[in-house]
């Protein structure tokens, strides 16, 4: 079982460097993980639905038939810490799928085929946020997660 963050190359900045290998080290403690980041495109504000459909057939062809797929999105499903932990232990880590895909789109959101796709469609609250405090909050929630699996003292109830 492998978990993936899947995302699109940003800014490079010092403090999300850094939270990423924190986070990185810890999760591995619990299963293998990693952050991969696909090159977006250049299209400009005004080419908004082309880059969306690009991005979106980027994350098409990145993704295997036996994915289990979580979109990232404001207008998703909301749950607290213990709900997700227990989706992910049920539905994730107890299934037979080889890798689970955390997909966070580019700055236009993804198209009707990747939603479509998910399996989850999963938000972290009503506002948009910044893609790199996005990834940094999906990974600290990811981590208290599987504290919360093992039973460690981490997320306090």
């Amino acid at each position: 079982m492998k978990l993936i963050l899947l995302t699109f190359s940003s800014s490079k900045e010092e403090w999300f460097q850094e939270a990423k290998e924190v986070y990185i080290n810890k999760l591995r403690h619990f299963v293998a993980f990693e952050v991969e980041a696909l090159k977006t495109s250049k299209m400009d504000r005004s080419q908004r639905e082309q880059k969306k459909r690009w991005e979106s057939e980027q994350l098409m062809k990145f993704m295997k038939p036996d994915d289990l797929v979580v979109l990232l999105d404001e207008k998703g499903k909301s749950l607290d810490s213990e709900k997700f932990a227990r989706w992910l232990e049920m539905d994730g880590l107890n299934k037979s799928y080889k890798r689970i895909l955390f997909i966070v789109g580019g700055a236009f959101g993804v198209d009707s085929n990747v939603k479509d796709r998910a399996q989850l469609i999963l938000q972290m609250g009503p506002w948009t946020l910044n893609h790199l405090v996005a990834q940094t909050v999906l990974m600290e929630q990811l981590y208290r997660a599987f504290t919360i699996i093992k039973g460690l003292p981490y997320h306090n109830q």
